[in-house]
């Protein structure tokens, strides 16, 4: 009876824990392999534990050239959309214009087009205009998709913010610069955050779209892709468990920052009291 009544309490943790080590599970096949030296180039089996391939993660040069020109180009299109989703972001929640509605629809496109169909309409654009498929292409294409996650992100954020503190903000006499820096940016930021580490991920991990516009230019996808014919590297594995330690590093100081900065305004809202207690 108590074991039943222990998981009918608990049922709904029990299936989430389940659920989130299902989709963990081939990250941690990623880090095991890792640390494998497979026996031939076409085996994925665990054959021998190693450490040689994070002393060597460049022992395929064109390897790391590929990761280093997926981290430029995604570096380049976070910044880009990054900027753009928020100012339209910003636009959308808080000005009234005509066409507001279809901007909205508009924004929503290329999240709904699927990205073959996005891929091959790029490259007839860029055809048809004349430019050559090549690095700044695939920066253009990675922003054109990017931006519309950037604004869904920080339109979230806006939506849920309690206008009232801007308003407080200037009527103790802040201006408008004053009250965005203060009140508005520190309140939007962990949502700008988000929504760039999102495109920075989106545009490391695309294929698709990268493949019909790159020309010669080859990113870190396209390499695995192509490597697969004849075997991949044990390093790719490296490479994917590397990147996904630093987003859980990114998003852990993130979290411990909010925690951090929730305890302090709870402290400065109900301060210790000092002083002699009273006696009974």
């Amino acid at each position: 009876m108590r074991l039943s009544r222990w998981l009918a309490d608990r049922w709904v943790m029990i299936v989430a824990l389940l659920v989130l080590g299902y989709l963990a599970l081939p990250i941690l096949v990623v880090a095991g392999l890792s640390f494998n030296r497979p026996s031939s180039r076409l085996s994925y089996d665990f054959d021998e534990f190693t450490l040689d391939n994070w002393r060597q993660p460049c022992a395929t040069s064109d390897m790391c050239d590929a990761v280093v020109r997926s981290v430029q180009i995604g570096f380049l299109a976070t910044v880009v959309a990054t900027v753009l989703g928020t100012l339209m972001a910003f636009a959308l929640v808080r000005h009234r214009f005509r066409g507001r509605s279809g901007v909205n629809l508009l924004i929503f496109l290329p999240m709904a087009t699927p990205e073959l169909v996005m891929g091959t309409s790029l490259l007839a654009l860029f055809v048809s205009a004349g430019v050559p498929q090549g690095f700044w292409t695939v920066v253009i294409a990675h922003v054109m998709f990017c931006v519309s996650f950037v604004v869904v992100t920080v339109k979230a954020r806006l939506a849920g913010m309690d206008r009232r503190l801007e308003e407080a903000a200037m009527d103790l006499y802040a201006n408008e610069w004053q009250t965005f820096r203060r009140i508005t940016l520190p309140l939007v930021l962990p949502g700008i955050v988000a929504a760039a580490l999102l495109a920075f991920s989106l545009s490391f991990d695309d294929f698709i779209i990268t493949n019909f516009n790159a020309g010669t230019t080859v990113t870190f996808p396209m390499y695995v892709w192509g490597a697969a014919q004849r075997g991949i590297p044990p390093q790719v594995n490296v490479v994917g468990t590397a990147m996904f330690a630093v987003a859980l590093l990114l998003v852990g100081l993130s979290s411990l920052r909010g925690r951090r900065a929730r305890r302090a305004s709870l402290h400065r809202s109900h301060p210790p009291v000092t002083g002699p207690r009273p006696r009974a």
